[in-house]
């Protein structure tokens, strides 16, 4: 499956590694060191020239390759739009019965 960022960015969702609200986890030191780590290494993408919600970190299944993609999408959609939270939604009921 992919998981479309915004614009013209599609990422495969099996190499999404984490999708994260960009005003709620900034707060943390760790996370800000990280994107500035990111940003010197070139690995941010700007998806959008609007105001960023969330940013969403990749790594290539194929190269190995690290991206940070910077989008004006919320995290809960984009979490959505994975299907991740439909699946465990079904397993959690699945298991209760």
């Amino acid at each position: 499956m992919y998981l479309h960022l915004g614009q013209l960015t599609v990422v495969r969702t099996r190499d999404v590694v984490g999708i994260f609200d960009i005003e709620n986890s900034s707060v943390a030191k760790s996370t800000k060191l990280y994107l500035a780590m990111a940003q010197k290494k070139g690995w941010v993408v700007n998806v959008s020239e609007e105001i960023p919600k969330s940013f969403v970190v990749c790594t290539d299944s194929d190269s190995g390759e690290t991206r940070v993609y910077i989008s004006q999408i919320s995290s809960s959609t984009l979490r959505k739009r994975t299907g991740f939270i439909d699946e465990l939604s079904k397993n959690t009921a699945a298991q209760r019965r």
